[in-house]
């Protein structure tokens, strides 16, 4: 279903430089962005692409809702890392968000972030796909860089994407670490870059990587992705290869990270 672009974006931006391309692609496409940053290591760079950037904390729901309807949002896109442990904290939460969370059957990444976007449909705002404005960061499938995969490498990719499927069908996490057809880690709360220190210092070296959209994924949030971050999180833990879902993965900065994996001996590919 195509959809038409308001003139006045909203953008919720978490860590990362996600937050930054789209801001950035959309200003380019003519949009006007208006963003509420729920971090600070990006917040430099949003002001350069952002008519205005708000600084909330996860929690303050009314403070969030209040800015967006002052400033007349009516399309919004969330993107950016906005890490669940705050969840096990409830600093700074008011008294709206805790009554969320209450009513929440569970707190996992689909339901919290369905409660979000309804809450934000009863507002008159529509939550747009994460990738609207950086299709061209999404990667078709193939060997990305000059390394091959071995044999072995593929056998354990079978087995870590399967695996990583059926993780996602039970929303834990699109992440796995596999090494000798065994499964390392699997990813959980604590994210991607922690699942590979903790699966790469079982495997102690040469574990494969795969990282997957859920089977029934939800394109307004949780897109996979992965940056040069995840790749020197690999090379320092040792982990040798790393595979990603084609068509439905972002990499960003992707000459770096291709260049990146070439230099230190990773294999980089789609499936």
């Amino acid at each position: 279903m195509s959809i038409t672009l308001e003139t006045k974006q909203g953008l919720i931006a978490g860590d990362g430089t996600l937050p930054i391309e789209v801001a950035k692609c959309a200003k380019n496409n003519g949009c006007e962005v208006i963003c509420i940053s729920l971090a600070d290591d990006n917040l430099k760079q949003l002001k350069k692409y952002c008519k205005k950037v708000y600084s909330c904390h996860p929690g303050q729901v009314n403070k969030i809702e209040k800015i967006l309807v002052d400033e007349g949002i009516k399309q919004l896109t969330f993107i950016g890392k906005v890490h669940k442990r705050v969840l096990l904290k409830l600093n700074k939460f008011d008294k709206r968000a805790l009554e969320l969370l209450k009513q929440a059957v569970r707190l996992n990444d689909d339901g919290v972030m369905m409660m979000i976007i309804n809450e934000m449909e009863k507002i008159g705002i529509t939550v747009l796909d994460q990738t609207i404005f950086i299709k061209n960061l999404m990667i078709p499938s193939g060997v990305l860089g000059k390394v091959k995969p071995t044999e072995e490498q593929l056998k354990d990719v079978d087995y870590g994407f399967w695996m990583a499927k059926e993780m996602g069908k039970v929303d834990v996490g699109q992440s796995v670490v596999v090494k000798d057809k065994m499964i390392m880690a699997v990813e959980a709360i604590e994210g991607t870059d922690a699942c590979i220190k903790r699966g790469c210092k079982l495997a102690k070296d040469g574990a494969c990587v795969i990282k997957v959209a859920k089977p029934s994924q939800d394109k307004r949030f949780d897109i996979p992705a992965i940056g040069l971050k995840t790749l020197k999180k690999m090379h320092k833990y040792k982990a040798s290869l790393i595979a990603v879902e084609a068509n439905e993965t972002i990499i960003v900065n992707q000459k770096k990270v291709i260049d990146y994996a070439d230099k230190h001996g990773i294999v980089i590919m789609a499936v």
